[in-house]
């Protein structure tokens, strides 16, 4: 597609919100790179601040600390021949984010005002320069109000829970599944009832729900409701 909408002038922006384990982040990097936009991992963002907390030894309800160390890191999202790759303090850490520890970190340090706001700024710049699409927790609410298309993309606890368990397993992390089903209900409950941006559906939002689904499968459905949402915007 063009690089700039024929409309305004702007560049075109894609919100894509939802709970942990809904896919979000390795469909929206297809996307990308199918439409021609660059993926924005917000997620990984807040597990790189999550991960220097935790190696800094903080307690996880450290507001604080977490909120201190902020201002000694310098976290990026920086493209490579693979996609989004998440960089803290010179380090690349796309890979060190991904453990299931991690996850709770980042849930954790995401509810915390001086984190968002040490985040947010480089979020909305990202989406001034360049066509993106950018998937989180509260990109259609508060990150980008303004997206052209705004996307709630969920699934069901149980399906949600096995996926991730059979990605664990994968890495070779034998973590039971009834653990991460409590912990996907935990973070859901955290995310949901924070009180700093909670995750909620954007009333213009359009629901994609993949409970069951193949990841082909959900892709194909997110894909004709991105295709049908760019041809509306441009």
């Amino acid at each position: 597609m063009e690089a700039r909408k024929t409309q305004s002038g702007k560049y075109v922006s894609i919100a894509i919100d939802g709970p942990s384990g809904a896919g979000k982040s390795s469909m929206a990097k297809r996307l990308g790179r199918e439409f021609g936009f660059l993926h924005v991992d917000t997620g990984a963002l807040y597990r790189a601040v999550g991960l220097a907390a935790l190696r800094q030894g903080l307690a996880i309800d450290d507001r604080e600390g977490v909120e201190a160390l902020c201002g000694t890191l310098d976290v990026r999202a920086e493209l490579s021949e693979s996609g989004q790759r998440t960089v803290l303090n010179g380090e690349d850490v796309s890979s060190a984010i991904r453990v299931n520890e991690v996850s709770r970190w980042a849930s954790a340090v995401s509810a915390f005002p001086g984190v968002r706001r040490f985040l947010l700024d480089t979020q909305r710049r990202t989406a001034e320069t360049q066509n993106v699409i950018m998937d989180g927790r509260d990109i259609a609410t508060v990150v980008l109000p303004d997206a052209d298309l705004k996307i709630y993309l969920t699934a069901s606890e149980e399906s949600r829970a096995q996926r991730r368990w059979e990605e664990l397993c994968g890495r070779g992390e034998n973590v039971p599944l009834d653990q991460i089903r409590r912990e996907i209900r935990a973070r859901d409950e955290a995310d949901m009832n924070r009180a700093v941006a909670p995750l909620r559906r954007h009333p213009d939002a359009v629901l994609v729900d993949t409970s069951w689904l193949t990841f082909d499968e959900g892709y194909a459905l997110l894909k004709k409701t991105v295709s049908e949402g760019l041809d509306r915007v441009r």
